[in-house]
């Protein structure tokens, strides 16, 4: 089962997800490729795999992923082989991913695979203040772009299952613990 977080930057994505790979059994993310340099914080293979914007475009040639998409100035893309690797293997993959992202890999793997989407909604005032207080302290100009980008995201929740305000951590990931669970039997009785 691949299930895909979405929602603007600072909604919390990484934050739930890491959360359900302590807390769960047999779930595991899948890292995105990126152009964009690390952070502080950042680990290889573990937030992103880190490649120049010349390597990533190569993969792009040889049709390495399943989807990609430039935003902030920076490539993001699902590797295929990966994607297959860890699908191959029964776990469940718990995927952060933008709403572009998001209807390409429905639309690439709806066929064979069991796709369970949710969206992260925090009002937009709170995304400011949670921008600011990141630990990668982004530029004033990297907030705005961030915050461009809100009405966009907000306007394509229809391609979502499960739409969650994020307000409270504890209880955003309790409820996706329990979506998680309830997908994964519906899948097992089918």
């Amino acid at each position: 089962m691949l299930v895909i977080l979405s929602g603007v930057a600072g909604a919390g994505k990484d934050t739930i997800k890491k959360e359900l790979i302590k807390r769960m059994e047999n779930v595991e993310t899948l890292p995105s490729f990126t152009s964009r340099p690390k952070r502080e914080g950042d680990v290889e293979g573990g937030t992103y795999y880190f490649v120049t914007k010349p390597e990533f475009e190569q993969m792009i040639e040889n049709g390495d992923f399943y989807e990609y998409d430039v935003h902030h100035n920076n490539y993001y893309g699902t590797s295929k082989k990966l994607l297959k690797e860890k699908m191959d293997s029964g776990k469940i993959i718990v995927k952060d991913i933008d709403v572009n992202g998001t209807e390409h890999l429905i639309e690439l793997l709806k066929n064979d695979t069991k796709i369970v989407t949710i969206f992260l909604r925090v009002p937009k005032e709170e995304l400011k203040r949670r921008l600011k207080s990141r630990i990668d302290k982004p530029s004033p100009e990297e907030i705005m772009l961030r915050l461009n980008r809100f009405d966009y995201e907000e306007s394509r929740i229809n391609l979502y299952d499960y739409v969650l305000r994020n307000n409270d951590l504890e209880k955003t990931v309790q409820i996706i613990m329990t979506i998680i669970e309830n997908e994964k039997r519906i899948e097992q009785n089918k």
